[in-house]
């Protein structure tokens, strides 16, 4: 049944079922069945060892997975280093510093969004570091963490896929380059068409746009809105009734002895260990040859963060071991307690990451990402309307299998070869087309690494994230299309720009003459 229409189903069935229970683990875990039944043609017991494979490729696939290994220890690791970044009152002693600098909720948000904006090396990298530096900040000024969520989730991934330094942009070059490499028509290397690609990623305008608007201006609507006046009203950050990824369970003692270095330390060796290693790692990969295109496009990400990793954990450790002659509450005991809260902490992420990378491997077994590229093959459609398809379909594929390399990694070779042979001129709008409707996808996705990753950098309830967001995503989708649109049957990217900024205009002028029970609520205050 691989490669036909039953192939979409495992990843619809997860879907349905989260959004209906909103209990990832079952939901995943009946996309997982599910998806080893229609692979065996419903042979039981080769099901079941299908359902087996898919877990432990997880961890060995024709030899040990650093990957996705490296991932969840990464994962870990930033765990112990929330734990004794508590532990030695260094979220304190930050939250205390950054209050004489950071004087009202809006300027919380808006540092979120420069933060976001300014680690772009890596999104996964960027959705954990940006909640840890973020997080005690935004918890003093009431911003609840399905908004803190909101904002790291929507601009880690757009920035990263249109920054070629970037594990993103590395990815996409490459391919690129493939692409280009068998067409006469673009006559331009592979960074200069992923530059002029840049401004033809239309849902990424959109949403950094409408990101920076709700970070300047309280404006909410949708299950966000609920989120924001509970926070503001009662305090209340998230529901404590739902399961927190990457919250401390433990009340670790309070105490005085705190330094906002105790916070900042960790989180600088976190970064220089991370880019340093991602430097190294590429340099060697690429045959010790120093081009700056070529080391990020072939870094190791995951051996990187797992270095960046250490180097914050092991830091945070020492700087509370320093505080046990003069703490008092500080000795061995909490020590070992900090390192079991702080993996305990994080469990929760790590068993819905590795539920999604099963169902994902089971996904790509049957093909799901082939059978709708192949929609697109077999529709006869004007070539003027195949860069908004391109867009819908990368955004269908990436919301069913939760995954935008996936996406963009099938759908761009397809798109290059349909659009040098059916309209060349279109070529690089409808490449920016797919990489747009792969990040839209990724962001609606509750299956996706990236969006189950912003959740536990913000600390916030993985179903509330996705439902907050979704709102916001789909009005960026939206203005998106539009661009595609006009593009696709003027072949203006000025026009086509233009479009998409009238829209943003009209839709803030509305947004902000129809005000905000929250913004109104926080000038009160």
């Amino acid at each position: 049944m691989e490669n036909t229409f039953f192939s979409i189903l495992p990843p619809i069935i997860a879907i349905v079922m989260v959004l209906l229970t909103r209990r990832v683990l079952l939901s995943l875990g009946a996309g997982i069945v599910a998806g080893a039944l229609i692979l065996t043609s419903f042979a039981p017991l080769e099901a079941l060892r299908e359902v087996y494979i898919s877990f432990a490729i997880t961890f060995w696939d024709e030899g040990f997975n650093a990957y996705n290994v490296f991932i969840i220890l990464f994962l870990l690791l930033l765990g112990i280093i929330t734990a004794f970044v508590s532990l030695s009152g260094g979220s304190h002693a930050f939250a205390e510093w950054a209050a004489t600098r950071i004087k009202s909720r809006r300027g919380a948000k808006i540092l979120t969004v420069m933060l976001g904006m300014v680690i772009f090396i890596d999104d996964y990298f960027n959705a954990l570091a940006v909640g840890q530096v973020a997080r005690p900040i935004t918890d003093r000024y009431k911003v609840s963490r399905a908004k803190l969520a909101y904002f790291i989730d929507s601009t880690a991934a757009p920035v990263c896929v249109i920054s070629p330094v970037s594990s993103w942009g590395a990815a996409i070059i490459g391919i690129v380059a493939t692409i280009l490499a068998g067409q006469s028509y673009v006559q331009m290397s592979a960074l200069q068409a992923f530059v002029w690609m840049a401004p033809m990623n239309f849902y990424v305008i959109a949403t950094l746009a409408i990101v920076f608007f709700i970070a300047i201006r309280d404006v909410d609507f949708g299950a966000m809105r609920k989120h924001e006046i509970r926070a503001i009203e009662t305090g209340e950050l998230y529901d404590a009734n739902k399961t927190i990824p990457g919250e401390m369970k433990e009340d670790f003692p309070t105490h005085s002895h705190g330094h906002v270095m105790d916070l900042l330390l960790p989180i600088i060796l976190l970064i220089a260990g991370t880019v340093g290693s991602m430097l190294y790692t590429g340099y060697q990969n690429a045959g010790q040859i120093f081009d700056i295109w070529l080391i990020f496009e072939n870094t190791d990400v995951p051996t990187s963060l797992l270095v960046g990793g250490l180097l914050g954990a092991v830091s945070s450790i020492l700087l509370y071991v320093r505080q046990f002659k003069k703490n008092k509450t500080a000795n061995a005991t909490w020590m070992f307690k900090g390192i079991a809260e702080g993996i305990k902490s994080m469990s929760g992420a790590v068993f819905i990451l590795i539920f999604a990378w099963s169902l994902s491997y089971l996904i790509d077994a049957l093909q799901t990402g082939l059978y709708l590229a192949d929609l697109v093959t077999a529709w006869n459609l004007p070539t003027a309307v195949l860069p908004v398809l391109l867009y819908v379909l990368a955004g269908f594929m990436a919301f069913s299998t939760g995954t935008s390399w996936g996406s963009f990694g099938i759908l761009l070779p397809i798109a290059g070869n349909i659009m040098a042979q059916a309209a060349p001129e279109l070529l690089l709008p409808a490449l920016a087309a797919v990489l747009a409707g792969a990040v839209f996808g990724d962001h609606c996705s509750p299956i996706s690494d990236t969006t189950i990753l912003s959740s536990t950098g913000a600390g916030s309830n993985h179903m509330d994230h996705v439902l907050t967001q979704l709102p916001y995503a789909l009005t960026a989708a939206a203005i998106g299309a539009v661009g595609y649109i006009v593009i696709g049957f003027t072949g203006s990217l000025w026009l086509a720009l233009a479009s998409v900024i009238v829209i943003l205009v009209i839709l803030f002028v509305i947004w902000s003459k129809q005000g905000s029970l929250v913004g109104k609520q926080v000038n009160t205050q």
